[in-house]
C-alpha cells in the first residue's frame, strides 16, 4: 500500500486547494463578464479580491480546508455553499452601505453568483472522485488499528471497510480479552486479526507506522480507557476516541461544543436551521395552495354537517404537539359527542357515536381538512407523526419505549405510518407500537424528498383506508 505523498505534503495540498478556490472565483467572474459582453475593469478587481479573501477567511473558519477524507461530499458541499452565501450577504450589505452597488452590472453579478458556486462544487467533486479512485486502488491510504475487538470496534471496522473511498486500511485490533489471531471477517471477506493486548498497542504505537489509533472500548472499561489514552500520548499516532453511543437507540445524534466541551446529543430534532426553514416554507406554500382548492368543498361539508345534526361544525381537541406542548387540533365534527377529557374512547368499527355523514368523512379523511389551518398557524406540519389525544398520550407513553420522541418534530396531517397502513384505531399496544416504529423511522430519515414522497403517496393510498372508521 502506498500511503502517501499527499500525507507528507498535507499543508502544501491545503494551500493548493485554497488557491484553486480563489482561481475558480476569479474565473467564474471573468466568465460572467464575458457572457454579457462587458469589459473587466478595476471595480471587478475590487470585487474579486474582496470576495476571494473573505471566502478564504469564512471557509477556513467553517473547516473547509481541513481533511474531508472520512466525510461524505454532501457535508463538504453544504460547507461550501454556507461559506459562499455568507460572503455574498456580507459584501452585498457593504456595497449598499457604501452606495457602490450601482457601479456594478446586476447581470454580471447575478450570473457570477450562479456560476461561481456551481464551479466550486464541480471542482471539488472532481477532486473527490479522483481521490476516491486512487484510494480504492490502494494508493494514498491511511493505516489504522482499533483498540477493542468488541461490538463497537467490529462495527467501526466494518464501516471503514465498506467505504474504500476513504482510503483507510484497518491493520487489526488490540484487545485484552480476545487472544491474538484472525477473529473477524470484514464485509470484504478479509480476516482482520487481533494483533495483541492493549499494553502491546502502546509499545507498537511507538515503533509501528500507524497513522491513527481508534479507541473503541466499552463504557465499563473507563479506567483502562483513560490509562490507554494517557500512555498513547508517548507516540506520534493520531489517537481518536470512539464513544460507545451504540449503547443507546440514537435519534439524530449530533456533536456539539458547549464552551469548548464536546457533547453528543442522543435524541435530537432532524432539522437544522436550514432544514427547518425549508420544511416550514413547504408547509406554508402547499397549505395555501391546497386551501384555495378545497375552500368550496369545505363550505359544502360545513353546510352538510350543520343540516345533519345539531352541534358545532368544527370539532376541537387538545393534543400534544412539538416539544410536548398542547394545542387545539381542528377537524370537521363526525360524531354526536365531543370527547375532550381525561378519558377518551377511540373510534371503533360500527361506533354508534359516528354520524352517517361523519362515517363518510372519516373514511375519506375529509374530516381532516381544517388541519391545513393548523399548518398555517404553525402548530402542525403537512407531514409528520399524527397527533394523539392528550389522554392517549399519557397512556401510551407509559407502555411504549421512546413514545414521546415523536414530539421532537411537529405533528402532521399525514405521515409515514399512515401511508404504510398504520392508520385508524389502535385498540392494542402492538398496533400502537408499529405506528410509533414508522413515526420514528420518519424522524430518523427525514428529508425534503421523503416529505414529497409521503405527500404524493397520500394522494393514492393515504386518504381512504379500511382501518379508518
Amino acid at each position: 500500500m502506498q500511503q502517501g505523498f499527499i500525507k507528507q505534503h498535507q499543508s502544501f495540498f491545503a494551500l493548493i486547494q485554497e488557491l484553486a478556490d480563489a482561481a475558480v472565483i476569479g474565473c467564474s467572474l471573468w466568465l460572467a463578464i464575458f457572457i454579457h459582453g462587458r469589459e473587466w475593469s478595476y471595480i471587478y478587481d475590487v470585487a474579486f479580491v474582496s470576495f476571494a479573501l473573505l471566502f478564504y477567511l469564512i471557509a477556513r473558519y467553517n473547516g473547509l480546508y481541513l481533511s474531508w477524507r472520512v466525510q461524505g461530499f454532501t457535508q463538504e458541499a453544504f460547507t461550501v455553499l454556507k461559506s459562499f452565501a455568507s460572503v455574498f450577504v456580507i459584501l452585498l450589505i457593504i456595497a449598499f452601505a457604501l452606495q457602490v452597488s450601482a457601479t456594478y452590472s446586476r447581470l454580471v453579478i447575478g450570473s457570477w453568483m450562479l456560476i461561481c458556486p456551481a464551479l466550486l462544487l464541480s471542482f471539488r467533486s472532481c477532486v473527490k472522485l479522483f481521490l476516491r479512485i486512487k484510494r480504492a486502488s490502494g494508493r494514498n491510504t491511511r493505516t489504522v488499528v482499533i483498540a477493542g475487538a468488541g461490538s463497537l470496534g467490529i462495527a467501526l471496522a466494518d464501516s471503514i471497510e465498506q467505504s474504500p473511498w476513504m482510503g483507510i486500511h484497518v491493520s487489526g485490533f488490540y484487545d485484552d480479552k480476545v487472544p491474538p489471531g484472525p477473529i473477524h471477517k470484514s464485509s470484504k471477506g478479509l480476516a482482520i486479526p487481533v494483533i495483541g493486548c492493549l499494553d502491546q498497542l502502546v509499545k507498537d504505537a511507538k515503533t509501528n507506522s500507524y497513522d491513527s489509533i481508534y479507541v473503541a472500548l466499552p463504557m465499563r472499561a473507563e479506567k483502562k480507557m483513560k490509562s490507554l489514552i494517557h500512555d498513547l500520548a508517548d507516540s506520534s499516532a493520531n489517537v481518536n476516541y470512539v464513544p460507545d453511543i451504540f449503547t443507546f437507540n440514537l435519534m439524530n445524534s449530533r456533536m456539539r461544543q458547549i464552551g469548548g466541551i464536546p457533547t453528543i446529543s442522543v435524541y435530537d430534532t432532524p432539522f437544522d436551521s436550514f432544514g427547518r426553514f425549508v420544511k416550514r416554507s413547504l408547509d406554508v406554500l402547499l397549505s395555501l395552495f391546497i386551501l384555495t382548492i378545497i375552500a368550496l368543498p369545505m363550505l359544502v361539508i360545513y353546510c352538510a354537517i350543520k343540516m345533519e345534526s345539531p352541534g358545532p361544525v368544527i370539532f376541537k381537541q387538545r393534543r400534544y404537539g412539538l416539544s410536548g406542548d398542547t394545542f387545539w387540533v381542528w377537524k370537521f365534527r363526525s360524531m354526536s359527542t365531543q370527547d375532550n377529557g381525561d378519558n377518551i374512547q377511540q373510534a371503533s368499527k360500527n361506533d354508534k357515536r359516528i354520524t352517517r355523514l361523519g362515517s363518510f368523512l372519516r373514511k375519506s379523511s375529509l374530516d381532516e381538512l381544517p388541519q391545513f389551518i393548523n399548518v398555517l398557524q404553525g402548530t402542525m406540519s403537512i407531514v409528520g407523526p399524527r397527533p394523539h389525544a392528550v389522554a392517549h398520550n399519557e397512556l401510551y407513553r407509559q407502555e411504549i419505549d421512546q413514545y414521546m420522541l415523536r414530539h421532537i418534530v411537529k405533528p402532521g396531517i399525514t405521515g409515514w405510518a399512515q401511508i404504510n397502513g398504520w392508520r385508524g384505531e389502535t385498540d392494542t399496544p402492538d398496533k400502537m407500537q408499529k405506528r410509533i416504529e414508522f413515526d420514528l423511522h420518519y424522524i430518523r430519515n427525514w428529508s425534503v424528498i421523503l416529505d414529497i414522497k409521503i405527500i404524493f403517496l397520500t394522494l393514492f393510498k393515504g386518504f381512504v383506508n379500511k382501518n379508518a372508521y
